[in-house]
């Protein structure tokens, strides 16, 4: 009786991932698309296949929705600054962080896109997350990289430049997608065009920082 038991709890939690799941997932789409004010929950439910109120369940209002896609995302564009390591020598370490973050751009572009017009909004709803989780991570990581700086390994660049150097040239592969493909052709989604954005993007960036 207890495992049936346990098996229902189990299945019941399963439904409610895969609920949860569903609303960001369609929010996230529509948030990208229209931003916060065009878009209305009724969509969103629709989107994921929910009633309204059960929506309103998981999410109690169109702005706590809001909020949870963007802590999401910001959670999905910190992770390549977190797998940043001062274990690896500096250029393999700020090559490979460049991947992630192109990798982030390919996988994840409406992510990268909310988390863009939030940003030219001002940020308003998720000013804490960025002057606390965020900051601290920056802070952290800016720290190796005048370390290498310090101890010689890199050219003297200022740590936080360096960063949203990187942010802004990986990122611009997801938030001007469109104008990419049609200047170039191809999106990050095409394989050689992915490995060559990788190639230029880290040799260009490289020898910049390159000790001489």
């Amino acid at each position: 009786m207890k495992q049936d038991t346990g098996k229902k709890t189990g299945k019941r939690s399963q439904a409610v991932s895969e609920k949860r799941a569903a609303i960001l997932t369609a929010a996230l789409s529509l948030f990208s698309q229209f931003g916060i004010h065009g878009t209305r929950i009724e969509q969103v439910a629709e989107q994921a296949g929910v009633s309204k109120t059960n929506l309103l369940y998981y999410y109690p209002s169109k702005e706590a929705l809001y909020i949870a896609v963007l802590r999401q995302i910001l959670d999905i564009w910190l992770a390549p600054l977190k797998a940043f390591r001062e274990d690896f020598t500096p250029l393999v370490a700020i090559k490979e962080y460049i991947r992630l973050k192109l990798t982030v751009s390919r996988d994840h572009p409406q992510a990268s896109r909310l988390f863009c017009l939030e940003m030219l909004q001002g940020a308003p709803l998720l000013k804490a997350e960025l002057t606390g989780d965020l900051k601290t991570l920056v802070d952290e990581k800016s720290a190796i990289i005048a370390g290498w700086v310090a101890s010689g390994k890199l050219a003297d660049v200022d740590p936080h430049h360096l960063i949203f150097m990187i942010w802004a040239t990986t990122q611009h592969y997801a938030d001007f997608a469109t104008q990419v493909e049609a200047v170039t052709g191809a999106t990050l989604a095409d394989e050689v065009f992915f490995a060559r954005t990788v190639d230029n993007v880290q040799r260009m960036i490289v020898e910049g920082i390159r000790v001489r």
